[in-house]
């Protein structure tokens, strides 16, 4: 049976060894900004494995459970402009604090990743990151994307509407959906106001309307 504090992770096993990662390097410029709003950014697993072709790793190999959504990451956005991101990273997560949260996000080297670009722009710490995180993500009830992609004439719209009946109370201007250009989900992106309650997305974030066609990748 799925757990529900892992969302659609089913019979989730955390590798024994977990490496010790450094810090990436940055794939941008470093940006500090005032924090106005966060993202929750959550990848449909299915989707990711069979775009990249990857048959080995933790999230896509099947050895270590099976994934539906998955946490890729908490972002800081700025009020106006481009988001904050690769502010100084002082302290790198050790593999314990990693392998507590390979559940939500089975890939060690993603976690590292995003506490180096997004989590230093919002915590001293990366235990204070991926707490902030793995709060917002556990209050969330994920709908199952894979009952719903066997929906005749799928709309962005039903994605929403199913998150809604499982989160009485959200607003649906909050509820981002990113689809590939070919239709298919790619992302689920919640929006929240800076105190971390739900607020409306900002037009980048929101993503496709409701009516817009839309396919799910059947993975799970």
């Amino acid at each position: 049976m799925p757990l529900p504090v892992l969302a659609q992770a089913y019979q989730c096993r955390i590798p024994e060894h977990v490496a010790p990662l450094a810090l990436p390097a940055p794939d941008g410029p470093s940006r500090r900004a005032p924090v106005a709003r966060y993202t929750l950014a959550a990848s449909w697993s299915p989707d990711w494995c069979k775009m990249h072709g990857d048959t080995t790793s933790m999230q896509c190999s099947r050895r270590y459970g099976r994934f539906g959504f998955v946490l890729h990451g908490l972002w800081p956005e700025a009020a106006r402009g481009p988001a904050p991101q690769w502010c100084a990273a002082r302290y790198r997560p050790s593999a314990a604090l990693i392998r507590r949260n390979m559940c939500r996000t089975p890939s060690a080297s993603l976690l590292v990743h995003e506490w180096a670009k997004h989590g230093t722009c919002m915590t001293a710490t990366p235990s204070a990151y991926f707490k902030t995180a793995g709060i917002l993500w556990d209050a969330v009830t994920w709908p199952d994307a894979d009952r719903l992609s066997r929906k005749e004439d799928l709309v962005a719209g039903d994605l929403r509407d199913a998150f809604l009946a499982a989160n009485p109370g959200w607003p649906r201007g909050a509820v981002g959906i990113d689809l590939s250009r070919g239709g298919w989900l790619r992302e689920v992106r919640l929006c929240y106001g800076r105190d971390f309650r739900p607020k409306a997305c900002a037009a980048r974030q929101l993503g496709a309307r409701d009516g817009v066609a839309m396919k799910i990748w059947r993975g799970l």
